[in-house]
């Protein structure tokens, strides 16, 4: 399997990948940096879609016609809900749109068929933000991200309720992809905190000060599992794998 890691190809392994027969597409996890309550690193968001996007490399290798790179991780985003928490880092979402879309367009330039923008941050105006890239660049840029309800229903229960900011379904996977980010005295001691996010901003209230969620994070982190984790990765990857093969034109199903 050629490497995975874009970051870590030479110039002469890349052109070497570039000029053989299979297709080349560029994942990019994407994320922030924020508060994840008190047992989890502010970079989770990422970490989930580096996770994702690994899975979905080798869910590419085993069959089709493409070979899968992971970019260079976008790791801060549009974090206004999490305003007046430590670690809350927000950028503009003009600005978050501008540097994707260059960083996009910097890949195909090299000769990448495809990027797809792998979102785990759900905040929705980075939503908005990061889907802004693909006009202009459709078949060439696609974003995968649970938001939308075609792969939201295929996560777990408290994903689809709402109340999952650094809860069951985060930790889960971060006891799975990055255990070392997880403070587990901390998440053993932390009540369900059911605050659903997406109920709340329907509702016109926009940060997790005025949702209640005075640490910074929603659900019931207590009830992770590494198990519940390791299948969510692999949810999260096919989605990856059916935004890309549809994108371009493929069947969805590998």
């Amino acid at each position: 399997m050629a490497e995975k890691f874009l970051a870590r190809h030479t110039t002469a392994s890349l052109r070497t990948l570039l000029d053989g027969k299979k297709p080349v597409i560029a994942l990019v996890p994407i994320g922030s940096t924020e508060p994840h309550g008190p047992h989890l690193g502010l970079g989770t968001d990422v970490v989930i879609s580096a996770a994702a996007c690994v899975k979905a490399c080798e869910l590419f290798e085993k069959k089709g016609p493409l070979t899968a790179v992971i970019a260079p991780a976008i790791p801060y985003g549009v974090t206004d809900c999490a305003s007046g928490f430590a670690g809350a880092v927000s950028v503009p979402a003009a600005t978050l749109t501008a540097f994707t879309a260059a960083a996009a367009d910097g890949l195909l330039a090299q000769g990448i068929r495809h990027v797809c923008l792998v979102n785990n941050h759900l905040e929705p105006a980075q939503d908005a933000a990061i889907r802004a890239v693909v006009a202009g660049r459709e078949g060439k840029v696609s974003v995968a991200c649970p938001l939308t309800k075609r792969w939201a229903r295929t996560l777990s229960a408290e994903f689809k309720s709402g109340a999952c900011h650094a809860g069951q379904y985060e930790t889960s996977i971060m006891m799975a992809a990055a255990p070392e980010m997880v403070d587990e005295h901390m998440r053993g001691v932390l009540a369900p905190v059911p605050v659903s996010l997406s109920k709340k901003l329907a509702e016109g209230v926009t940060t997790f000060l005025e949702m209640g969620m005075e640490l910074a994070y929603s659900g019931d982190p207590k009830a992770a599992t590494v198990e519940e984790g390791e299948l969510m990765i692999q949810r999260l990857a096919e989605m990856v794998v059916g935004e890309v093969r549809e994108a371009l034109g493929l069947p969805v199903a590998i």
